[in-house]
């Protein structure tokens, strides 16, 4: 009998358009401290979003994951069940990818990964980024947590008394990280 080696610990991380592409970027950024193997895909709006709400560039943060894939590569590893993966975070997650994962009609590699993290039984979170939300948005958030994802939405813990934006960006990424066992010491305890 042959003896593989266990795989990487890798994660799936998915930039969508919406506000907050912080979240997605200081996410590779810890993960990459945590030595988690990163397999980047952004939508085109996350491209525009990231150009209004940093300073950052694609090429910075495609720097920060260990593999990129554009967003039309429908081939790429992570649209394939047999690529094994810890799971998925898509940070942030617009409505429309949302929408798409809730469907399964994928139209694009950000939400094919999501689709077969879900039919893998893979833990995807939906860090779903969109205020107000109509029954639609509610009706879809049902759909896929109904499906295995958990939807966590960027709210910040001011029991934390968090001193900047940064201090919320890393406790609400703790948490997340939290929900794949990774501890990333940015999140302070309640009742500690």
């Amino acid at each position: 009998m042959q003896v593989r080696a266990m795989p990487p610990r890798r994660i799936v991380v998915g930039i969508s358009g919406a506000s907050g592409v912080i979240y997605g970027v200081r996410l590779l950024q810890l993960l990459r401290q945590l030595e988690i193997e990163t397999h980047l895909v952004m939508s085109r709006s996350a491209q525009v979003t990231l150009a209004h709400e940093s300073d950052y560039t694609v090429a910075d943060i495609r720097a920060m994951a260990t593999v990129c894939y554009a967003h039309a590569d429908i081939g790429a590893a992570i649209s394939s069940g047999s690529f094994p993966v810890l799971g998925m975070i898509v940070a942030p997650c617009s409505i429309k990818t949302l929408s798409e994962v809730a469907t399964g009609v994928t139209s694009s590699l950000l939400s094919r990964a999501a689709d077969v993290t879900l039919k893998e039984r893979r833990r995807l979170v939906l860090m779903v980024r969109e205020t107000p939300l109509h029954l639609g948005h509610l009706r879809s958030m049902t759909s896929v947590t109904e499906a295995g994802a958990i939807i966590y939405p960027p709210v910040p813990a001011f029991y934390a008394n968090p001193d900047s934006i940064s201090d919320m960006v890393d406790h609400t990424l703790g948490r997340v990280l939290d929900l794949f066992g990774l501890e990333t010491s940015t999140v302070q305890r309640w009742g500690m």
